[in-house]
């Protein structure tokens, strides 16, 4: 596994009442699912990012009111 530092300031922490770790886990989950959203990544790709299993990544898609399907509704008619 890879370690990437990011700096950032001390106010976000205490903004979203995260503490660091659990800041770093959500930054994460929060990443996974917007490159999910518009495409970039599989949900499978998206779930190791975000370090859930593939169920656990549903549900977080389910929170962030992110459809887990990625298909419009005109390719699932055709």
């Amino acid at each position: 596994m890879t370690t990437v530092p990011v700096e950032l300031p001390e106010s976000v922490f205490s903004a979203l009442r995260f503490g660091p770790e659990e800041f770093v886990r959500e930054m994460r989950i929060a990443a996974a699912v917007k490159w999910y959203e518009v495409g970039k990544i599989s949900q499978g790709k998206a779930a190791e990012i975000a370090g859930l299993s593939r169920s656990a990544f549903i549900e977080a898609l389910s929170r962030f009111k992110v459809t887990p399907f990625q298909y419009s509704a005109e390719e699932i008619n055709e």
